[in-house]
């Protein structure tokens, strides 16, 4: 087994100071007591860093926010290159939605979501149906993405046995795929960690999910794309139809690289389910409300799938909300006597997370900030091709909406990558937010502000990329290829 590098707290100082960095940079200095306190009581969420390094870099602490703008503890600020994690879609700082969520506190925070709803819970189901592409106009509350894909899943292999196919519970998804980090949504996910929390959910395959760079088949473009729908199909007939529930998929996956599909790609995989049929689930958890210039990403590939899974955006993380929609025929046979779906959550269709969606929806459309997304992504992308000159940077993803991905490798013609752990990527990382972007930095280096970000903050944000990047090809200039 090789040897896991990190950077070190002395090793970090020591590179900083061989390099100069600017006295200006937020750099690690004296903590802060909510910065010392949670290093001594929080256990932070993690599925990329090591407790060492939080605790070396020092774990920031935000205090405030505005637009697309964080300002931590000690008063330093950031652009949030990464909109929280991929939802702030309508910026930080909106007073709107927090006085839309007291006033709905005020009057009535919570209704039993077993035997009970309320007004405002009622009136986000309403607009949900209507922005919603085709028929997707029945909707499951929930709190969160990873709680999104466990009722879609649970929607699935239920209306299945209802049509009559007791044995149609497994599930296909794609290589390179999030879904969350609860049991089943972790199962279809491929950066779960087995080692731990396995054997995972019975019945779910893995197939090769659309990619432009580095294709399975090594094949481009449309053709590439249409191989892995056919694969998909392969799937179905290898495990046999009347075993499959369900196909899910992001319609753009950040996760896997941000790799664009050709429209043929979902609308061949729709075919495909219903010539077999089964369901199929797009995961709209980070795509949805204007992410990709589009109020949800099928619309650009004129696809409407039987469940579509949503969070994230649909309140821009001022409360934690997530949804399901059905289309009327995977619903109808839930009303039938002794069919009623077994599944509740506590916190599904809480009212003041509902008071919070709603407002936001409501910012989302009379701002025009889908069209915003649009136009600000195409910016985006025109600035981040420019990054293509850098010996490290392999391919520049991105043009729907505010989503891009600057693929990173040591060796141009090989396409080889420098992984997750090597020092480059650890550095890089480091450095992108010691010069104040906050973004996330593995293979792929992500960019996704709020959809409010304005264009001088695109062009700081490449800015810094780029500079941090020749920082570091210069101190890694050996392992380039």
């Amino acid at each position: 087994m090789c040897k896991v590098l990190r950077i070190t707290f002395e090793s970090f100082r020591a590179w900083r100071k061989e390099n100069d960095v600017a006295a200006n940079d937020h750099h690690i200095g004296t903590r802060h007591e909510a910065e010392a306190s949670a290093i001594e009581h929080l256990w932070p969420h993690s599925n990329d860093l090591e407790w060492d390094e939080y605790t070396e870099r020092g774990l920031r602490v935000f205090a405030s926010g505005q637009g697309s703008t964080l300002t931590d503890v000690q008063g330093r600020s950031y652009l949030d290159g990464l909109a929280g994690l991929f939802l702030v879609n309508v910026g930080h700082g909106r007073t709107e939605i927090a006085a839309a969520m007291a006033e709905q506190a005020g009057r009535l925070a919570y209704t039993a979501s077993s035997n009970s709803t309320n007004p405002a819970t009622v009136a986000l189901a309403e607009t949900i149906a209507s922005i919603t592409p085709g028929d997707l106009d029945r909707v499951f509350f929930c709190s969160g993405g990873s709680e999104a894909v466990e009722t879609a899943l649970k929607i699935a292999k239920q209306a299945q046995v209802l049509r009559g196919y007791p044995k149609r519970y497994k599930v296909i998804c794609r290589r390179g795929s999030y879904h969350g980090q609860t049991f089943g949504a972790m199962s279809l996910t491929s950066s779960a960690k087995e080692r731990y929390f396995g054997p995972f959910m019975a019945g779910v395959s893995k197939v090769p999910s659309p990619n432009h760079y580095r294709n399975d088949f090594g094949l481009e473009g449309e053709a590439g794309d249409l191989m892995c729908a056919r694969y998909a199909e392969q799937e179905i007939l290898a495990q046999g139809p009347e075993h499959v529930a369900a196909v899910i998929g992001e319609p753009i996956s950040a996760a896997n690289g941000t790799h664009l599909p050709s429209p043929a790609y979902w609308q061949e995989l729709r075919r495909i389910c219903d010539r077999h049929g089964v369901l199929l689930i797009m995961d709209e958890v980070i795509t949805g409300f204007g992410r990709t210039g589009a109020m949800f990403a099928a619309e650009h590939y004129g696809v409407v799938p039987d469940i579509m899974t949503m969070a994230k955006g649909i309140s821009s993380g001022y409360a934690p909300v997530g949804a399901v929609a059905v289309r009327r025929e995977v619903f109808e046979p839930f009303t039938k006597h002794g069919n009623a779906i077994n599944h509740l959550l506590t916190f599904g269709g809480h009212a003041v997370a509902a008071a919070a969606a709603s407002k936001n929806i409501e910012i989302i459309q009379r701002e025009h900030l889908v069209e915003r997304s649009a136009q600000m992504g195409r910016y985006l992308l025109k600035l981040a091709d420019g990054l293509r000159q850098h010996p490290t940077v392999g391919d520049v993803r991105g043009g729907k909406g505010l989503l891009c991905a600057i693929d990173l490798v040591r060796n141009k013609e090989t396409k080889e990558s420098w992984g997750t752990e090597h020092p480059f990527i650890k550095g890089l990382a480091l450095r992108t937010q010691e010069r104040g972007l906050i973004t996330r930095v593995w293979d792929v280096l992500h960019l996704a502000p709020p959809l409010v970000i304005t264009e001088p903050e695109v062009e700081h944000a490449i800015e810094i990329v780029d500079s941090c990047l020749t920082e570091m090809e210069r101190k890694f200039a050996d392992a380039i290829s």
